[in-house]
């Protein structure tokens, strides 16, 4: 994924100014000083126009307090975080929203508005989350999924996450990205079954059931990121040491290496949900405005790429 910029994410946010013009943002609930900071500086950045949903006497008290003028925003009252969440779904359905941004609501409650079948933003395929992650250790940036949503994916699942994922590397310039399936084992055996699921992925890919990438799995941790150790256990792979997209058997695993990449690694990160009708930003409540915006560059690209803003 070197054409994103390196080992940087950075130059996602000069490709999204590029690719379009400022895309309509829905913003849940933004009712905490790093959400409503992170909306301000990516507005004021170009990326987004934002309408943000919640309850506006709170909304308009804390941005007295953070010493933030609400007057280039659209504000839509909602009653509570649930209501927030509904009434920004709803508005993205209205067509006046191309991206949705979670504000300080659990997760839960957003995609709970997400997966509704009557009324929410599904597809015919799976809903999944990706961590896009620039890290020193690494030569390239390169997409980490599915950390957030699906806790226990399912062969389906996966085969779902991984087109997704795929999407998303060629949204970022990758024309044939590699894919590494992860697990604790690098042979295929029953007493660990994520390592089957690998081994049907890669036969999947084979036949064609999943396109636009090359898959390589079961690929233990330290197969996919270096060459050498994956040629010292005799695995001779393409994908090995050279991933661009990694597939983590659960979202346990997911987690917890998205975090140490974050707090140990200190590597850039952005996330987004796909999947959906539309884009999904879903950072942590925590998150800081660089991730908040490097996420909605994401988002962005995203969007200009499905209704091809300029040519691929």
């Amino acid at each position: 994924m070197e054409q994103a910029g390196g080992t940087s994410l950075t130059a996602f946010i000069d490709r999204a100014l590029a690719r379009g013009p400022a895309v309509r943002a829905i913003i849940a609930h933004p009712l905490s000083a790093p959400v409503l900071a992170g909306i301000v500086e990516t507005q004021r950045a170009g990326l987004i126009t934002a309408t943000l949903v919640g309850p506006l006497e709170r909304l308009r008290a804390l941005a007295d307090a953070e010493g933030v003028d609400l007057s280039p925003f659209e504000l839509v009252e909602a009653e509570h975080s649930h209501a927030s969440a509904e009434k920004a779904v709803a508005l993205v359905r209205e067509g006046r929203g191309q991206i949705l941004i979670k504000g300080s609501l659990h997760t839960e409650e957003l995609l709970r508005a997400v997966v509704n079948r009557d009324t929410g933003l599904r597809t015919e395929r799976r809903i999944s989350h990706a961590y896009v992650i620039a890290a020193a250790f690494y030569h390239k940036p390169y997409i980490l999924t599915d950390a957030a949503i699906n806790i226990a994916p399912d062969l389906s699942a996966k085969a779902d996450i991984c087109r997704n994922a795929i999407e998303l590397a060629h949204t970022l310039g990758v024309a044939l990205p590699k894919l590494a399936i992860l697990s604790a084992e690098e042979r295929v055996t029953p007493r660990i079954p994520s390592t089957i699921e690998a081994a049907a992925l890669c036969k999947m890919a084979e036949r064609g059931q999943i396109s636009g990438a090359l898959l390589d799995g079961p690929l233990a941790f330290d197969n996919a990121f270096d060459r050498a150790a994956a040629l010292t256990k005799g695995i001779h792979s393409e994908v090995a040491g050279d991933a661009d997209i990694v597939l983590v058997p659960d979202l346990e695993a997911g987690n917890m290496l998205a975090k140490q990449m974050t707090y140990m690694r200190q590597a850039q990160v952005a996330g987004i949900v796909l999947g959906a009708r539309v884009p999904i930003v879903l950072t942590s409540r925590s998150a800081d405005t660089a991730q908040r915006l490097l996420s909605t560059a994401l988002a962005a690209l995203l969007h200009h790429r499905r209704f091809e803003t300029v040519p691929a």
